[in-house]
């Protein structure tokens, strides 16, 4: 195809589009009649059985899922997308454990400090970039955030070149909108961000302190159970240093000396009157390591489109098959199945690649389904693919990812999430209206969370795809939507990456249903659409969009 065709198929007018009478087909709402709910849950059994351990990133049991993933794509006659004409791409990963013979010293007051892995600290990083030999000065640096759209910076007017940089979690009390987000959090809230602009200015290494305020729910034993697993990272990965989460019962022995105390700073958070200063204390790390190198795998597969225009441009559908694999005993069970998360999004993508595989349902434009892995682990997989792609970036024109899929009854509205960064925010109300939902932005309560960036769907925006996640919302049908929403948060407390989001849980069949049938009619509406999706003037990611047009990568 020519590159004016290409644009064409891309870009085409929005004249064109207004041309459709329906956001969907009649063979899409026969294809929604298709939907087989007990199929779903027999994929889901099976990839949360205990015989795959929790399919763990690298592990014997993912490798299980992954093969159960291409027979099922097989047996469906749906053509491979991988590597050297297979289903699988390779991804080289490394991973590392800290072992409790690592040492972390603090000197304060004259003393020498011992820490213990796990009882006083936890490590966001392994491996041999954290040493440091010879205890080093240390500065405190507010929240460690610098934020020139808000006027702030943390690390205006101190030096921390050399030192290791001490700073709060989460940023500073908003009820402004314009000044970081208001009540929501921020970019600058992830801790990752704040460990890449401390090493952005020359610190060796870092130490988060978890604010109280930002800790509601969490016990320092909740902070050891999410740290026990294995790190994994890319071979090619952002550099990184030695990053610390200390225990806020040791907080305030960093602050011996210094002019102000842990209390003061806690202070300073209340009143808003944050600042950064420098401390009397030093650190020195010697970390002990179990390291391995390995290769985990994207499963891919293809669906070609009926359009001869459109079918050269693509709608990417993925679902993380991996989870956490084997971890701390929870009532006698150290098996992390994932059923929900995301053994069913998995399945529900089965089921979409089953039906919209058939020649009478195939829409306009071709569709990748991608099962990733490692997103777990800092949506590795779906990072890799970006770097890799199976299909040109420039020519996929949107991403629909599925992560977990209602549970607990069915829906009259949904929650689209990332779509109001671009126009697929208009699209997914065409499709509601057309199934008699409504669209519903996140609820309050989980305004404190960036669930955008919380799953693979930000890795595929950051290479310039509209991208979006969408889940059922809470206005349940048959409980109501105040019983539905307590489930819902109760779901999230006892289940959610435990042992207990397993097979054996409650599972509303007819839920399952209900939202495979609303993920089926949003893809095949975006792999119909004459006009692609694009991003909203001024969101950040348009200008990645426009460099892989530019590439042609």
């Amino acid at each position: 195809m020519t590159r004016f065709r290409l644009i064409s198929a891309l870009l085409l007018t929005p004249l064109l589009a207004c041309a459709q009478p329906s956001a969907l087909e009649k063979r899409v709402h026969e294809a929604m009649r298709r939907v087989s709910a007990a199929d779903i849950i027999r994929h889901a059994t099976a990839l949360a059985h205990d015989s795959l351990y929790g399919r763990g990133t690298g592990s014997k049991g993912e490798r299980l899922a992954a093969a159960y993933i291409e027979q099922e794509l097989r047996n469906l006659a749906i053509p491979p997308a991988g590597e050297n004409g297979g289903y699988l791409q390779a991804i080289p990963l490394h991973g590392s454990v800290p072992l409790s013979d690592s040492r972390l010293q603090l000197a304060a007051g004259g003393v020498m400090h011992d820490f213990a892995l796990r009882k006083d600290y936890l490590l966001y990083k392994t491996g041999a970039q954290t040493f440091i030999p010879q205890p080093l000065r240390m500065v405190f640096v507010g929240y460690g955030i610098v934020a020139p759209e808000f006027d702030y910076n943390d690390y205006q007017n101190i030096d921390v070149a050399g030192a290791i940089v001490v700073y709060l979690s989460g940023e500073p009390l908003s009820d402004d909108e314009g000044f970081f987000d208001g009540r929501r959090p921020s970019l600058h809230a992830i801790p990752e961000m704040k460990q890449r602009v401390a090493l952005s200015r020359g610190a060796r290494g870092s130490v988060m302190l978890p604010l109280p305020r930002e800790s509601v729910g969490y016990t320092w034993s909740d902070w050891v159970q999410m740290f026990s697993f294995e790190d994994v990272t890319l071979p090619v990965t952002v550099p990184s240093h030695l990053s610390v989460l200390l225990n806020p019962s040791r907080a305030p022995l960093l602050f011996e000396g210094a002019a102000w105390s842990w209390r003061d700073v806690l202070e300073l958070d209340a009143s808003g009157r944050m600042r950064s200063f420098t401390l009397d204390t030093r650190m020195s790390f010697a970390g002990s390591f179990k390291e391995r190198d390995f290769l985990a795998y994207n499963v891919a597969a293809s669906i070609e489109g009926s359009d001869p225009l459109l079918r050269d441009s693509w709608v990417l559908c993925t679902a993380h098959y991996d989870h956490l694999g084997v971890g701390p005993v929870l009532a006698g069970d150290s098996i992390y199945n994932g059923m929900v998360d995301n053994a069913l999004g998995v399945a529900a993508t089965l089921e979409l690649a089953r039906l919209l595989s058939r020649p009478e349902f195939r829409p306009r434009r071709s569709i990748l389904f991608l099962f990733v892995s490692g997103e777990e682990k800092g949506l590795l997989g779906s990072q890799y693919y970006c770097s890799h792609p199976l299909v040109p970036l420039y020519k996929t024109i949107s991403v629909l990812n599925i992560d977990g899929i209602g549970i607990i009854d069915t829906f009259g509205d949904i929650v689209g999430i990332g779509s109001e960064f671009s126009t697929l925010q208009q699209l997914l109300r065409r499709v509601a209206v057309e199934l008699g939902l409504t669209v519903s932005e996140i609820p309050p309560a989980f305004d404190h969370l960036d669930a955008f960036a919380s799953s693979d769907q930000i890795a595929f925006a950051q290479a310039g795809i509209p991208a979006m996640l969408v889940m059922e919302g809470t206005e349940y049908r048959n409980l109501g939507p105040e019983e539905g929403f307590r489930r819902f948060i109760e779901w999230g407390k006892e289940r959610y990456h435990t042992p207990f989001d397993d097979a054996e849980q409650p599972v509303d069949t007819a839920a399952v249903g209900h939202h495979t049938v609303v993920l089926l009619a949003t893809l095949a509406a975006l792999a119909d659409t004459w006009e692609a999706p694009q991003w909203i003037r001024g969101t950040k990611y348009i200008n990645a969009r426009l460099q892989s047009i530019a590439e042609e990568r």
